[in-house]
């Protein structure tokens, strides 16, 4: 086993929630947004979202990408625009919309979208655009103005935030008031994590009823089939463990914020930042899954991460490569991805998990520096 693993996932432990799980066997009610998923999505929509709009919970992220895409895209409309610099999930989800991802390149400073090939592409493709699904990079609190001026405009937007639940920005919580969908995932390694799950999220109340239909088959409250969907159901357990995390969730955020804080100060403390290490520009308040870093250019992350376990340190190279460098996409359509490509050669993620110690943290930082 590595001395430091990359990852921990800490779900909340079996005495938080096995008063739920015992309401389950009262009810036996097991799933079909059963009343322990309403008091979720109802919790989180107060809590979370200010009781604006409305959130339906879903099997797990990438099946809540199908649906929101499947329900967003414009008729006949051919592309998904799409960073490449992204987990795969993304352009699969399009593709089992009926879609081609397009894939355009991001900003080298937070990850993101780079608004202005994004606008380019737009331009290009014309009324070939079916969607646009920017990507909140590891969890950044992306700025989502320009994204909603998009949707707006007529333009379809869904959100990937993957990473994102909980993340701040001002006032609110990443997505709120957003007329488009943003999708979460709740994967066991996400700091709200429940084992496997997800949520979308709009401003749009009607979008989300379809969502839920859509979900659950395509059915209306006749149980008739209606429309394309699919079975997308958060079961009543994982529903009994998301309402157990919603208790502890603030205390795990504020422990990450605090590694991250750590890690941030260690590379001050060697020098790495000005020996041409880079961190992800970010902003607001990040419940962070783990803490991304570039390597300088002239040393590629593939050595680092070998450098890395040698030495009993697990760190993991995301995304590299990049989609549109692996099999199932690299005959897609693309933009010029110079910037996508530079950060999948440098993109480093080390380690961040809650029971991380100071110790811990100067130690990445002593073998990343040597």
């Amino acid at each position: 086993m590595p001395v430091i693993p990359f990852l921990r996932p800490n779900l909340v432990k079996l005495d938080k929630f096995e008063h739920y799980l015992r309401s389950i066997e009262e009810t036996r009610l097991y799933s079909n947004f059963g009343p322990l998923n309403t008091l979720l999505e109802d919790r989180i929509t107060a809590d979370y979202f200010q009781g604006a709009g409305a959130v339906s919970t879903v099997s797990n992220a990438t099946t809540g990408l199908m649906l929101a895409i499947a329900l967003a895209k414009r008729p006949g409309a051919r592309y998904a625009i799409m960073p490449s610099f992204t987990f795969p999930a993304t352009p699969l989800a399009a593709i089992w919309a009926g879609l081609d991802p397009y894939f355009i390149d991001v900003q080298m400073d937070n990850f993101c979208i780079s608004e202005g090939a994004l606008r380019r592409s737009m331009q290009e493709l014309g009324d070939a655009v079916a969607v646009v699904v920017p990507y909140a990079a590891f969890g950044f609190p992306m700025d989502l103005s320009f994204y909603a001026r998009l949707c707006r405009e007529g333009v379809p937007v869904v959100v990937d935030a993957a990473a994102s639940f909980g993340a701040g920005c001002g006032e609110s919580n990443f997505g709120t008031g957003f007329p488009g969908s943003v999708v979460f995932s709740f994967h066991a390694t996400k700091a709200f994590g429940i084992g496997e799950g997800g949520l979308v999220y709009s401003a749009d109340t009607e979008l989300i009823r379809r969502l839920r239909e859509a979900a659950n088959f395509g059915f209306g409250a006749d149980k008739i089939c209606r429309f394309h969907g699919l079975n997308a159901k958060l079961s009543e357990f994982a529903a009994a463990v998301g309402l157990a995390m919603l208790d502890e969730f603030p205390e795990k955020k504020r422990r990450r914020m605090e590694i991250y804080g750590w890690y941030r100060d260690e590379l001050g403390r060697h020098g790495l930042r000005e020996s041409g290490w880079t961190m992800q520009q970010q902003s607001g308040e990040v419940a962070h899954q783990f803490f991304p870093l570039l390597c300088p250019p002239e040393i590629s992350n593939g050595t680092v991460a070998q450098w890395m376990a040698e030495h009993g340190i697990q760190i993991r190279t995301y995304f590299s490569p990049p989609c549109h460098q692996q099999p199932a996409f690299d005959a897609l359509g693309r933009s010029a991805l110079e910037n996508t490509e530079a950060l999948a050669a440098r993109a480093l993620s080390l380690p961040l998990w809650e029971e991380m110690t100071p110790e811990h943290v100067a130690t990445v930082a002593r073998r990343l520096y040597r």
